[in-house]
């Protein structure tokens, strides 16, 4: 399988979100791609140089299990994930009242902050957000930042919290306590 192929097959699916989870084509094994946890994508060792090609490619993203594939209607093949596909990198209120926030990934898929795709904390305090499916964007650190000065303490049981609302839901970004 090669990238031309790959380009090849997607491209009438460019601005649209192919529905590939109703998609199962056969293993075509793995191609040398690979998404940096910075959100660079990256073929043979090169960085992609245009931005509407990992749109492209990003638009085609499955994951099953813990494994990352690009999947067509006819191919399906494995590419190399360093943490997860995305990063969101852009937010701002969609409203004067500050009730709904908009946010984007280095992808550009843009989307409200809501149940639909809920702000969740790793383990080690690491903040996520699901954009489809089950793909998601880890919430780059200038993010954090401007969240943590707009979002109010909560106390609770466990301690104090940092929590805002978007689209009539709460958000935590953490305990400082």
């Amino acid at each position: 399988m090669s990238l031309k192929n790959i380009s090849a097959q997607i491209a009438g699916h460019k601005n649209k979100i192919p529905p590939v989870e109703l998609w199962d084509p056969p293993y075509c094994g793995e191609i040398d791609m690979q998404i940096k946890a910075d959100g660079q994508w990256l073929y043979g060792g090169t960085i992609f140089k245009r931005q509407s090609l990992v749109r492209l490619f990003a638009s085609v993203l499955k994951k099953e299990e813990d494994e990352y594939f690009l999947v067509t209607p006819v191919e399906k093949v494995k590419i190399t994930v360093d943490e997860v596909p995305f990063v969101l990198t852009q937010w701002h209120w969609v409203d004067e009242q500050q009730t709904s926030m908009m946010v984007s990934t280095n992808v550009e898929d843009e989307f409200i902050l809501n149940a639909e795709h809920p702000l969740t904390i790793s383990e080690d305090g690491s903040l996520y957000v699901t954009v489809r499916r089950n793909l998601v964007a880890k919430v780059h650190r200038n993010v954090f930042y401007q969240w943590i000065d707009f979002a109010k303490k909560q106390k609770n049981e466990q301690g104090t919290e940092l929590v805002f609302f978007s689209d009539a839901h709460q958000f935590s970004l953490g305990f400082i306590d």
